[in-house]
């Protein structure tokens, strides 16, 4: 049967996070046909699965969307990258395969809104019963039976153990589970890998189900808007090999296409504030102010210091024997270089305007980066990234006035609250008190960014507007709870 003639009772749209679990679950009653569609393509690439093929996944149009927000005024008018996965498994095809959950005083935060079931009592038992954990961490916070595996790095960087070891002298302790009782100190972060491979949502949750005769997966599809008929959704409408097609639903469109797409889709389909829907065009079916709002994202900046060491990752011709040697080590060991998610450690601290939970995280990188924008760099160093949790920032997606449906404005309006700035400011003076133990000495060089003229809390901002980028975290465009 032709997808134009198949119905299905449930379609499920993007194969990420979110929508491989659903295809899972869904599927399971052999009475129900699923069609979870995905616009990219194939994840069975090497780069993808090799975890240190992380670098060459960003920006690259066969895996990722390349979105860029439009100028921001508060970052000297520039445009920040959005990296969203265009492949299966989403952007957990993509990411840097952190395994790391919310502090549960969020979760509590969320019910108390009105989000009922979402506590952290709600939560936890369905992040058990997702997860595989290979570590035999805490049977109190962590599942054994799931799907998703959950490990430690398999071969990490020794430069990550220093991060963690400096974080003491700050008072920061060493954590060894992040997703445990709480989150504060320097650690090196769980990993969704199996067996230094990563280990996606695709992975996870499809991969071991295509047999399922109920379950059609499209790939390649890009989904256009909703049918919707007399208020109700009964489809969706695609663009498949180039031509326009209709999928047809019987009980319900579950939309998982994430932050950035969830909403592009709605507005697209006449589902969102009818104002800005008329201006673009767009006939308002619902009238939903809160699509595309409340975008919200964890700005974020980064310190990277110069070393002679070879024990960082780095491309140098003194280390051309090791990198020579990593596809070995790799493929037949699975230990090496290759083996890196590149950002192995890391963790959360509070600074002085913090509550009793922490509001920064960072993410450490024992390799040498002078510019975020670059993919190879040579010479050897670290860096340690800064971000902002909770922020105040809020922003909007809209889409263009262009006719089309598909272009979108990505608004972040980071610096809005000033807040954001500050906290900022007081994570990346954190950061630098770490990285100026006494344990980095022996291959400590000099600081590139910001730089050894950078020191009042002015030219730190200045710097951070300069420099300030996403840890690529968006949320909140279509929202669940109660104003």
């Amino acid at each position: 049967m032709s997808i134009e003639a198949a119905e299905f009772d449930y379609i499920v749209i993007g194969a990420g996070s979110a929508g491989c679990v659903l295809a899972n679950r869904l599927s399971a009653d052999p009475a129900v046909r699923v069609c979870l569609i995905e616009a990219g393509g194939s994840d069975d690439r090497t780069r993808v699965r090799v975890p240190a093929g992380i670098l060459s996944l960003y920006g690259n149009p066969n895996f990722d969307y390349g979105y860029k927000g439009v100028p921001q005024p508060l970052l000297n008018n520039r445009r920040i990258p959005v990296n969203r996965g265009k492949v299966l498994g989403g952007s957990s095809s993509i990411n840097s395969m952190v395994y790391i959950r919310g502090a549960a005083q969020d979760y509590d935060e969320w019910a108390a809104l009105g989000c009922a079931g979402w506590s952290y009592a709600d939560v936890l038992p369905v992040f058990k019963k997702l997860e595989r954990n290979c570590l035999l961490q805490s049977p109190a916070y962590h599942g054994f039976d799931g799907e998703l595996l959950v490990d430690n790095p398999r071969d990490p960087n020794v430069v990550s153990s220093l991060w963690v070891e400096a974080g003491r002298g700050v008072g920061l302790p060493e954590n060894r589970d992040f997703n445990a009782g709480g989150q504060l100190g320097l650690g090196i972060y769980n990993v969704t890998q199996n067996r230094g491979e990563r280990f996606s949502a695709y992975s996870a949750f499809v991969r071991p189900i295509l047999g399922r005769s109920n379950l059609r997966i499209l790939s390649g599809v890009e989904v256009l808007d909703l049918a919707i008929e007399r208020e109700r959704v009964t489809g969706v409408n695609v663009i498949r090999e180039g031509a326009t097609q209709r999928l047809g639903c019987r009980a319900e469109v579950v939309l998982s296409a994430g932050a950035i797409g969830s909403p592009r889709i709605l507005l697209a389909s006449g589902v969102g504030p009818a104002g800005e829907l008329k201006a673009a065009g767009i006939k308002p079916v619902a009238n939903l102010p809160g699509v595309g709002k409340n975008l919200r994202d964890h700005v974020d900046g980064m310190i990277t210091v110069r070393s002679n060491s070879r024990k960082t990752l780095g491309l140098s011709l003194a280390n051309l024997p090791a990198m020579l040697a990593a596809p070995f080590q790799y493929f037949a060991r699975r230990k090496g270089m290759l083996t890196t998610n590149y950002v192995e450690a890391g963790g959360f601290a509070r600074t002085k305007y913090a509550g009793s939970i922490p509001d920064i995280q960072f993410h450490f990188v024992p390799g040498y980066r002078s510019h975020r924008g670059r993919l190879v760099e040579y010479g050897h160093g670290y860096a340690v990234h800064t971000c902002v949790l909770r922020p105040g920032s809020v922003g909007e997606i809209t889409l263009q006035r262009d006719g089309t449906r598909r272009n979108m404005l990505i608004d972040h309006r980071f610096f809005s609250d000033e807040q954001d700035a500050l906290t900022l400011v007081e994570g990346i003076k954190v950061a630098r008190s770490i990285l100026a133990s006494p344990v980095f000495g022996g291959i400590r060089g000099p600081e590139i960014l910001p730089g050894p003229d950078v020191n009042t809390d002015d030219e730190i901002l200045a710097y951070l507007r300069a420099e300030a980028l996403t840890v690529y975290h968006p949320v909140g465009t279509a929202r669940m709870g109660n104003d």
